[in-house]
This record gives structure tokens, C-alpha cells and sequence, in this order.
């Protein structure tokens, strides 16, 4: 319940106020009364209502009341002024006789006043929403969204917006990357003398924000060849709330008005922040020269700053991004006819910019962010810096094209800290709570081991704090390579949850071995035709009792990650597929005593998804009449889902380096339909 504001009145005294129409005000009649007063009458303009508290009994005189010692006036003004103290309230106080020992006039000066954001989320400033002050999750919900205004304008010089050091609007039409905020006020010409409104904002918050303010409207203006373009006067927008403005005074424009805001985010939630932002728009009364200013009204309006968003396979891509090297062309052809078939536009990262780095999906991942007036992609930035490590920043940042990175506390990153190590699950559904957004997948070393391998603390930090993909976290440190793209993927499926999860299996690679042996076929043989690898039979893998035994190893990493995911994505057997794929441990260079798991062929789970196209490693198996083994096992896992296997070789350009098809690719996505604040959180 809102409390009123006590005001101060004396006796004898013409005293000048400011209120805000609609706002209760209270005032104790009896702490400045004249000596032996015992009764008091009220009278006031007819835009000025009151109440008397305690409410009075019926007395010989109708016109005064009893004072008591806690007899309170409680008033507020309906409409605002058109003028400067037009309306009056008085208080006339009596002795016993009723005979009048002074009174205390109030000049009232009325105005409407309310500093509005789009609190209902529907892409408009609202006039005082009355849950503007507060932020709410779910489809009911209501608050304020803000953007990280992380994209550049420019397209020389770059530098994300929001770390622009000009404390300047770089571009006018960088203005639609920010939240308009409207300053709506109504009154006289102009405010009683020492008046004036402030904007405010705490220390911890403005880390996180800038405030601009409309000075003039955009101009728009048409050139020769018809486009339009928006005129580009910074000093139209100035600065009013930063990290080190935290308080400036705005202008009462007079009459009925209103004053636009722009505010930036400059950072996304994480460990020390919630994302919450609370702007405050103050009035203030002078008391005398020399003394601070009071505040009479405060009006407060709260944002949060929009995650980050992962895409999981499922939904459709728009863009497939490879790097092209001296050794890849086979590789390079069948991603593009790929793409093609699939509608994708494809991004070739040339080997002058990738310097002979191929792993694309390593360097970024592809996200998004969301509002209801602005949304574009926005691109991680692994840690891992490899000799792609300009690429994100040089390539994609750009107007509508978000940056963002995290830079780990110790530079001793790892194989973890790249991002084939980082994925999303689709939408499900767990034990009665929804993940329409998915959930995030990280890999990372096992609970109980000692020496293992993690993602880099301040990249876990900045996933978990998003909120809105809530992360699990998978056993992928047995791999050499760590990453959990090398067990798993995700395909899209036209029933049950509407996706499968593929796993990697050796148990499932050997039954398919055994029964081709069973059927005669034993001599079959793997890698044939493969330069300078030499051939292996299916009777060869079988008798390799070593291979086995680190098979079943293998299996159990898997069978472990297996049960996570079933317990923390909600699902059951039918729900995945597992793939026929054996590995191998290697040891560990500089580390003789520690074993960890490569792909024995192309590890055919590190595929691409292009809608129901995949790209799968070649694995060059076995063949049975003039037919790859795994191929066709693989065709007849996924087809039935109405999937498209094709098939690329990443043989000597991809899997002899430790990666594959998904490792060497990467794809930019649709955003969900869903929107981020209708979740129940």
C-alpha cells in the first residue's frame, strides 16, 4: 500500500507547493496548530479533495471540527493547473470559543507527471502503466525490456556500440537499437520558482546503462536515388545518465508534453549482474538557499536487459559459415551444394583471414537477442582464440550484428573453452517444467576428478546468468578433444518431442560389425581407397581385443552422459538414436599416463543440420555390394524421420586432425517464435 506524503503547513504562513495530480497527501493538523487551538475548519478549491482522519462526528457547528492530537487532512488534486498556484487549501484553527486564531494557506501548483516505457511489452510507450515500476515473467507478465546495444553502426573503426567511449549516439539509427522512454508531463507554462525534475539512477545500475535525450526530432531526408536516411546530428541525442552521471536535472517542457529517452544497454546479466536496471525521475522542492533540494514525488520504471540466446538444430538455418584452405576443396564442395539444396546462404572465411584455422565452429557460436521493438543475432566469442580469433569481431560485427565475449581471469584455456563444446537442446519438457528455449550443453571434466579439463569459469558464469536455457552440464573431458559435439546431436523429427538425440555408440558399431561378419562379409574392408591409410577388415576390428576393450570404456563415458541427458531433457529411449561409431584412446602429448578417446573412422554424430539435410562425415566403411555398411545403416536410422543423408568427405582435411563435418562448419539460425519473457520462471 502506498503510504502518503506528509506535508508541512504553519500557521500565519502562505506557503507555495508542487503536487502531482492523483498523488495522496497528508498533513497533521495538530503539530503546527496555535496555542490552544481545539477546533479547525478546511476549505479549498474546487480541484482540490480532501478527507479528515479521523472522519468527524456531527457537531453544533457544522463548519469546524474538533482537533485532535492526531487529527490528519488528507488531500489530492484532480486535474493539473493551468497556471501557477491556482489552487489555494486552507486551514482555519480555533480556540474553544471558536474564535479564530490564525490559519495556513497552501498554494497548490498541479501537475501531471509519469515517466513511461513500454511496461505491457506490445512495442509502444503506454501512458502510465501501473506496473511499470515492476518486472514479471510469463504470457501475464509485464516490465520493461532492454538491449545490450551490442551491434556497430559503423563499418571502419569498429567497435561495439555500447563501448563507443564518445558518450555519444553514434549513428541516429542506432537509436532503434536502444528502449524508448517518454517523460509525459502536463501543468502551467512553467513550475514555481526552485522547482525543477531530476533523472536518477544508483551507482551498481548505471554500470550497466546510458541514458539519452531527444533534443529534436529525427530528420528524415530523401537522396537522389530515393533511399532514406536519417540525419546524423549526435548532438541532437545528449547524455544524461552514464556511470558517471548519475543524477541530472531534465526540462519541464510546460503545457502538455512530452520529453523522448533513449536507454543503451551495455551489459548482459551475469554473476554480478541480475539484469535488472530502475530509472528514477524525480521532483524536487527547494527549501532554502544553500540547502539541498527535496524530493516531493519520485516516479521509478525497471527494465531487464534481454539474454543471450543459443538456436538448437531443430530450428531453420539461414546462413552456413566454412573456412576454405589449401587442403579442403572436396570438403568446401560438398558443404556448398549442400547449402544450396538446403536455401542457405554460405559464408566463406578465405585462408587469408583464417591464416590455416579451419574450425569455424570452434572460434563463435551464434546466438540472438530479443524485444519487442529490436531483435538481431549476436555471435560469442570462444576464448579460445585460435588464428580465427579476428573473425567474429572483423567479419560479422556489424549494423544489426551483435558482438560479445568473455575473457577468462587465467590465460591457460583449454580444448574445453571451444565451442564444438558448447550446444543446445530443443524445447522440452521435464518432469512437469517447461524449457521452451531448450537448454544449454556444456562438457566438462567428470564430479570426482582432480586434473580434468573445464570450461573456462567466466564463459559457465555467463551462460548460467542468462537464465532463460537453463545449462546442463556433460562428461566430455574423456575425449582428447573434449568437446561433446564428438558424441552428440540433435535432428529434427516429425513426432513425439519433435527432435531425436544421436548418440555416438560403440556397442552399436559392434553388433553392426559381428552381424556383417555373421553374413559372411568379414573381409569387407574399412578405409579403402583412403590415401595413405591402410585398409582394416571387419574380421581385423573384431580380433582386436585392445580396440574392444577401449570400446567399452568408451561406451561407459557415453552411457553416463546418456543418463544426464534422459533425466535432465525429459527423455526415454525412443527418443534417441544410437549411431554405429567406434573410437580409440590416444595418449595425451606430454601426459604418457592419461588415455583419451578419438574417432576411429569419421565420426559420423559431428554432422551439420540444415533442416532435414544433414552433412555427414564419409566414414568409408566396410562395403556390401558395392554400398558403405555405415552409410547405409546410417540412411536407415534417419530417412524414416524424413532426413536427407549426405554424405562428405572431411577424411584427410578434417578427421585426420581430430574434427569432422560440425567441427569445420558453422550455422546461423531463425530465432525461436517464442518469445523469452512469456517463460514461467
Amino acid at each position: 500500500m502506498e503510504v502518503p506524503r506528509t506535508v508541512r503547513i504553519d500557521s500565519g504562513k502562505k506557503t507555495e507547493f508542487v503536487c502531482v495530480v492523483g498523488n495522496d497527501l497528508c498533513v497533521n493538523l495538530n503539530r503546527n496548530a496555535p496555542s490552544k487551538s481545539k477546533f479547525f475548519s478546511v476549505k479549498c478549491s474546487p480541484d482540490v479533495k480532501f478527507s479528515i482522519n479521523p472522519p468527524p462526528t456531527v457537531t453544533s457547528h457544522p463548519s469546524t471540527i474538533p482537533l485532535n492530537g492526531n487529527s490528519t487532512l488528507l488531500f489530492t488534486m484532480t486535474r493539473a493547473s493551468e497556471q501557477e498556484n491556482d489552487n489555494k487549501l486552507s486551514v482555519w484553527y480555533y480556540d474553544e470559543k471558536k474564535e479564530i486564531l490564525g490559519k495556513a494557506v497552501l498554494h497548490l501548483t498541479a501537475i501531471e507527471i509519469s515517466l513511461d516505457v513500454d511496461a505491457d511489452r506490445d512495442g509502444e510507450v503506454e501512458k502510465n502503466n501501473p506496473n511499470k515500476g515492476s518486472w514479471k515473467w510469463g504470457p501475464d507478465g509485464h516490465g520493461a525490456i532492454l538491449l545490450v546495444n551490442c551491434d556497430c553502426e559503423r563499418s571502419y573503426w569498429k567497435k561495439p556500440d555500447h563501448m563507443q567511449k564518445s558518450n555519444a549516439v553514434t549513428r541516429v539509427s542506432d537509436l532503434k537499437d536502444m528502449s524508448l522512454m517518454v517523460l509525459r508531463t502536463k501543468g502551467p507554462a512553467e513550475l514555481p520558482e526552485g522547482y525543477k525534475l531530476t533523472m536518477h539512477i544508483s551507482q551498481s545500475d548505471a554500470e550497466g546503462v546510458r541514458v539519452f535525450r531527444s533534443k529534436t526530432p529525427p530528420v528524415v531526408i530523401s537522396d537522389s536515388f530515393g533511399s532514406l536516411f536519417y540525419n546524423d546530428f549526435v548532438k541532437d541525442y545528449p547524455l544524461v545518465l552514464s556511470s558517471k552521471d548519475l543524477s541530472q536535472e531534465v526540462m519541464y517542457l510546460g503545457g502538455e508534453s512530452e520529453l523522448k529517452f533513449y536507454v543503451e544497454g551495455l551489459k548482459f546479466p551475469d554473476v554480478d549482474f541480475d539484469g535488472f536496471i530502475r530509472i528514477n525521475l524525480s521532483v524536487l522542492e527547494p527549501i532554502c538557499k544553500g540547502v539541498p533540494e527535496t524530493p516531493i514525488f519520485t516516479d521509478q520504471v525497471v527494465f531487464r536487459v534481454a539474454p543471450w540466446i543459443m538456436t538448437p538444430n531443430t530450428l531453420d538455418p539461414t546462413d552456413v559459415f566454412i573456412c576454405s584452405t589449401s587442403d579442403n576443396y572436396q570438403f568446401v564442395k560438398g558443404i556448398t551444394k549442400l547449402a544450396e539444396k538446403s536455401g542457405c546462404t554460405l559464408n566463406v572465411c578465405h585462408e587469408y583471414q583464417n591464416r590455416g584455422d579451419r574450425w569455424i565452429q570452434d572460434e563463435l557460436e551464434f546466438g540472438y537477442i530479443d524485444s519487442p521493438h529490436q531483435s538481431f543475432p549476436v555471435v560469442l566469442d570462444s576464448p579460445r582464440d585460435g588464428k580465427l580469433v579476428d573473425f567474429p569481431y572483423d567479419e560479422l560485427l556489424g549494423p544489426d550484428f551483435g558482438y560479445v565475449t568473455r575473457v577468462p581471469e587465467r590465460k591457460d584455456v583449454s580444448s574445453l573453452d571451444s565451442f564444438g563444446n558448447l550446444e543446445v537442446s530443443p524445447p522440452v519438457t521435464v518432469n512437469g517444467t517447461n524449457y521452451p528455449l531448450g537448454r544449454i550443453l556444456i562438457g566438462v571434466a567428470f564430479p570426482t576428478a582432480t586434473k580434468g579439463r573445464n570450461m573456462t569459469k567466466v564463459v559457465q558464469q555467463f551462460l548460467w546468468a542468462q537464465k532463460v536455457q537453463e545449462p546442463i552440464a556433460l562428461f566430455s573431458d574423456w575425449l582428447y578433444v573434449g568437446h561433446v559435439d564428438e558424441f552428440m546431436s540433435f535432428v529434427p523429427a516429425p513426432d513425439r518431442k519433435g527432435f531425436r538425440l544421436l548418440l555416438a555408440s560403440p556397442d552399436t558399431g559392434y553388433k553392426l560389425f559381428r552381424d556383417l561378419q555373421s553374413n559372411g562379409h568379414g573381409k569387407a574392408t574399412l578405409f579403402d581407397g583412403v590415401k595413405d591409410e591402410k585398409p582394416l577388415t571387419v574380421d581385423e576390428i573384431l580380433e582386436d581385443d585392445g580396440l574392444h576393450s577401449q570400446n567399452r570404456y568408451v561406451q561407459s563415458c557415453i552411457d553416463w552422459n546418456r543418463d544426464v541427458l534422459k533425466r535432465e531433457l525429459g527423455l526415454e529411449d525412443e527418443d534417441i538414436i544410437d549411431l554405429p561409431i567406434l573410437f580409440k584412446l590416444v595418449v595425451e602429448k606430454g601426459k604418457e599416463d592419461e588415455f583419451r578417446a578419438v574417432a576411429f573412422y569419421p565420426d559420423m554424430v559431428n554432422m551439420v543440420v540444415l533442416g532435414k539435410n544433414l552433412g555427414i562425415p564419409k566414414p568409408y566403411g566396410p562395403k556390401v555390394n558395392g554400398r558403405c555398411a555405415l552409410e547405409a545403416e546410417m540412411c536407415s536410422l534417419l530417412e524414416g524421420l524424413g532426413l536427407n543423408c549426405t554424405f562428405i568427405d572431411d577424411f584427410a582435411s578434417y578427421h585426420k586432425r581430430l574434427g569432422e563435418v560440425h567441427c569445420g562448419s558453422n550455422v546461423r539460425r531463425k530465432p525461436f517464435e517464442m518469445k523469452w519473457w512469456n517463460l514461467q520462471m
